[in-house]
């Protein structure tokens, strides 16, 4: 992994006159775009034959700041119109920023689907557990008990876990880690990217100014420390549980890397067999 500074990622990347960013003091959504440009910088990708994608929410903002063609697309719909872009044109590369909300929720449907065709994607998934944008409301990935502004009194309903959803659905790359996790992210990402097929790496992040603060967690730096301390790597999580154990902690890490056809070389093939 290369030492770029953050100077030279801005320089190469990003819309300097969109600065300053949206993104609250503390959010994570800004690392998680530096580690993808990282990851970008790193493997050479040209970013001229790179679309973004996006739908509505914080996360969603990200495409606006990189110097790139970008999709800012309907709420839960950036999975769909990504999937028409790469079919329309299979030499982009299509990378898809969303939040927990914008694809667990709404574009729920088109994230499962996206799977089962194993489109040629890289999904980034930026998880805060809550909707950030629009109020702090209880999202899809909102553990239980937790307050949101319509949960006051506390969550009762069970959470997905979109990654563990996405390997079950049969994703052939899955990772998971946390923003106080930056060079695994950088690394997930980057093997994401040359992953054919539908690539899901989520990222946990931390939201003090809605999920923070009505759960009386602290400052983003003791956020990013529960982050840490909530999580367990799946090495030592396949080793606990070997032992006949369990742990309530959420596992992060490489969780599927296999090889799987992708729906647009299938499709190639099923053309040139009807001619």
């Amino acid at each position: 992994m290369s030492f770029i500074s953050n100077k030279k990622i801005i320089e190469k990347y990003l819309r300097k006159g969109m600065f300053p960013t949206i993104f609250c003091t503390g959010c994570g959504i800004g690392g998680v775009m530096n580690f993808t440009l990282r990851a970008i910088y790193d493997l050479n990708i040209d970013i001229d034959t790179t679309v973004f994608v996006s739908g509505i929410g914080c996360s969603s903002r990200v495409p606006g700041y990189i110097d790139s063609d970008g999709l800012h697309t309907l709420h839960g719909r950036a999975i769909a119109y990504a999937t028409g872009v790469k079919l329309a044109n299979p030499n982009l590369n299509v990378i898809v920023f969303t939040g927990d909300g914008d694809c667990g929720a709404i574009g729920g449907n088109h994230f499962l689907h996206a799977i089962r065709r194993n489109v040629d994607l890289t999904v980034i998934s930026i998880n805060n557990f809550i909707y950030g944008m629009t109020g702090g409301q209880v999202a899809p990935t909102t553990p239980i008990k937790s307050k949101t502004s319509t949960t006051p009194y506390g969550n009762i309903e069970y959470p997905f876990d979109l990654s563990i959803l996405a390997k079950v659905i049969g994703a052939p790359y899955v990772a998971r880690w946390t923003t106080a996790h930056p060079g695994q992210c950088i690394s997930s990402i980057k093997n994401a990217l040359q992953k054919p097929g539908f690539s899901f790496v989520e990222v946990l992040s931390p939201c003090p100014t809605f999920y923070g603060r009505l759960n009386k967690m602290g400052t983003a730096l003791d956020m990013t420390k529960h982050l840490k301390e909530s999580t367990i790597n799946v090495k030592l999580y396949e080793k606990i549980l070997a032992e006949g154990n369990t742990t309530d902690k959420m596992v992060i890490g490489e969780l599927v890397n296999t090889d799987k056809e992708d729906f647009g070389t299938k499709y190639k093939r099923f053309c040139g067999e009807l001619k």
